[in-house]
């Protein structure tokens, strides 16, 4: 069954998500990946607010391609995670409820959403044409020098996810790996 998901995202909203979950974003999501997120940590040391509210809102680490003519964005593929595991805690601290990526999460980062009652969503990496089809609208409202990492606010339409960490500690990745693992019945007798 798929689940509906608006933001701005609500603890209520994500303590009905579990690991494995298909879910459909429709909302406002931001855009960022490690210079961004570096930038923002930076500021933040420096006493400085983020260039945007991240209370309740979800990251969605990509650097999409320049629009074609007639495009809004162009393919808007996820990013590896694990490279945003050095901010991630502190962008929990600051109120970012969902991340979106691709891969595995460290310890660490897996224990902070848990902590901070917030979400890792997965999307399907080398499918950024087809992602890029659920944004509406693209407006950058940070950081524009830094090109496809800059910050942007996307309006999106029907976002498919899945969740891979969920707010209990759930992790799908690991329990693909303990599935396949399991020893194979014998056929025999």
């Amino acid at each position: 069954m798929t689940k509906n998901l608006t933001t701005p995202v609500t603890d209520e909203a994500l303590a009905d998500l579990r690991t494995g979950d298909e879910v459909l974003i429709s909302g406002v999501i931001y855009t960022a990946r490690d210079a961004a997120h570096r930038r923002i940590i930076e500021a933040v040391g420096r006493g400085e607010e983020p260039p945007i509210d991240l209370n309740g809102q979800i990251i969605y680490y990509t650097g999409p391609t320049p629009p074609r003519p007639g495009q809004i964005i162009g393919s808007a593929g996820p990013t590896t995670a694990y490279r945003m595991d050095p901010f991630t805690p502190t962008m929990l601290e600051l109120g970012t409820k969902a991340i979106v990526g691709k891969g595995g999460r460290s310890k660490e980062v897996r224990d902070a959403f848990v902590s901070h009652k917030a979400v890792y969503f997965g999307a399907i990496g080398g499918s950024g044409a087809l992602l890029s089809g659920s944004i509406k609208k693209v407006d950058i409202v940070a950081y524009e020098d830094l090109g496809t990492e800059a910050i942007r606010r996307l309006e999106v339409e029907d976002f498919p996810v899945i969740v891979v960490n969920d707010i209990y500690g759930n992790d799908l990745l690991e329990q693909g790996k303990e599935e396949w693992q399991r020893p194979v019945p014998s056929r025999e007798g």
